[in-house]
């Protein structure tokens, strides 16, 4: 029923705004109405706007603003769909945005592998390497906008994760803040990488590693689209005697633990049509860090990153991104531990059986997709919850072509890969549905003859 009142009213509402068209040059924005959001509070989707009342916008522009408008609601990640509607009597225009709120309160079930990716999982086809748990979310808490989130996860990697995030602090609808802590445990520890990859020690009663983290950060949220965070980290890490054993430069001193406070100061700019499978837009984000170490436990270093990547619309469905990404890390002394690069969140695809570690590197990245389908909703009649019971899939298929290159002044002796031009590319099928899933199966080569077929989630840059 609520999924049909709301089609109703936006059937009625278009009629009406059809009967009531702007004849006159210059239109006055006079009212807005939010229908449709029984949790969201009114004030979450009107920070967004880019207008204000009493604004005057030319007739010819009126519908390109409220469409612009409705991405930025749309890309809040509240809602199923956000459409608008408006009437317009003497020059004077009210605004109607109706949405469809998603589910807010859901666990999402771990299943994982314990490496970095299925393929580096593949390798080793050990059944013991496996992940499980779950992942508790409530997105939009009190209808504010704010996130709770609770990760309980057993098995061969062990964590409990605990945040909250509050975007609007009481009084202001700039500044927010968001808190957490986090415990991870392994039976395994990635003590070195020889050869570019990775090798691990696995101890048989006892965890060879600990890392415990406590975090708290402002935001300063100009929009959904602009937002700058300085984040605050107390950081405790601990590995087993043989570790150092091992590498002695795992920490790169003689201790079994250290400690270190980490700041972070970041800047992003997400003009992006959407923001799980963007077609269209821009994308920037920049960020600066420096880890102080506690009781000479390891040697300070400061991170400087950037990223850019462009998504442009072609004829035909055709659809082309292109972008780039550096980072430099300044410092003397690095342990291995933090001597990374490519390979774990940045990568050249077809290398993702390698790490490629080092103080500097830059990726390139660009791709050609073309929609194959695209179905805005597949009803399942089974289940009421209109919230739950519409789910959309689109696919595309993707060429690319990436490379980077790594700047290794330490550890470059042990890996070949380091100092070297990478530079791989292939194939793919991209899946994109239900709460911004997006799943990838691609064929890649690189430039050392190896070949294969990678699954991976999330757009890949």
């Amino acid at each position: 029923m609520l999924r049909f009142g709301l089609l109703l009213g936006l059937l009625l509402s278009c009629i009406v705004a059809g009967a009531s068209p702007c004849t006159v040059p210059v239109a006055v924005l006079q009212e807005v109405k939010i229908q449709g959001n029984q949790t969201t509070k009114d004030f979450v989707i009107l920070r967004e706007l880019t207008f204000a009342l009493g604004d005057s916008v030319k007739t010819e522009d009126l519908d390109n603003l409220l469409e612009d408008n409705r991405k930025r609601i749309y890309n809040l990640r509240l809602f199923h769909a956000v459409n608008y509607s408006y009437t317009c009597d003497a020059g004077q225009v009210i605004v109607t945005y109706q949405v469809q709120e998603r589910a807010y309160l859901y666990p999402i079930p771990i299943f994982d592998f314990a490496d970095r990716n299925f393929n580096a999982w593949l390798e080793k086809k050990d059944l013991r390497r496996i992940d499980y748990g779950f992942t508790l979310t409530r997105r939009n808490f009190r209808g504010r906008n704010e996130d709770v989130r609770l990760r309980l996860q057993h098995g061969f990697n062990r964590r409990i994760e605990l945040s909250y995030r509050v975007p609007y602090l009481a009084g202001s609808r700039t500044f927010g803040y968001e808190v957490g802590v986090a415990d991870y445990r392994s039976h395994t520890i990635n003590y070195n990488i020889l050869n570019n990859r990775q090798h691990f020690f696995e101890q048989e009663k006892g965890m060879p590693i600990n890392r415990t983290s406590i975090a708290a950060a402002v935001v300063h949220r100009q929009s959904v689209q602009r937002q700058s965070a300085l984040r605050l980290s107390y950081n405790h890490e601990e590995i087993s005697d043989t570790i150092v054993s091992l590498n002695p430069d795992y920490f790169n001193t003689n201790y079994t633990n250290r400690n270190y406070i980490r700041l972070d100061l970041t800047r992003v700019i997400n003009q992006r049509n959407t923001f799980a499978y963007p077609l269209t837009g821009s994308y920037f984000d920049a960020g600066i860090g420096h880890a102080f170490f506690l009781k000479d436990t390891g040697s300070g270093f400061t991170t400087v990153r950037a990223k850019y990547v462009k998504y442009m619309a072609l004829p035909k469905k055709f659809y082309y991104t292109i972008g780039g990404e550096v980072q430099t890390r300044l410092g003397s002394d690095f342990a291995v531990t933090d001597n990374v690069a490519l390979g774990y969140r940045s990568l050249v695809r077809g290398y993702e059986l390698y790490v490629v570690g080092g103080q500097h590197f830059g990726l390139f990245k660009q791709g050609l997709s073309r929609e194959l389908l695209n179905i805005k909703g597949i009803h399942l009649k089974f289940i009421r919850n209109p919230k739950l019971n519409t789910i959309p899939l689109a696919l595309y298929l993707n060429g690319f072509t990436d490379a980077g290159y790594t700047i290794d002044n330490i550890y470059e002796a042990r890996n070949p890969l380091t100092n070297r031009l990478l530079i791989g590319g292939g194939i793919g099928l991209h899946v994109v549905t239900f709460y911004d899933i997006v799943l990838r199966g691609e064929y890649t080569a690189n430039r050392e003859g190896n070949r294969g077929l990678y699954l991976n989630m999330g757009y890949p840059f």
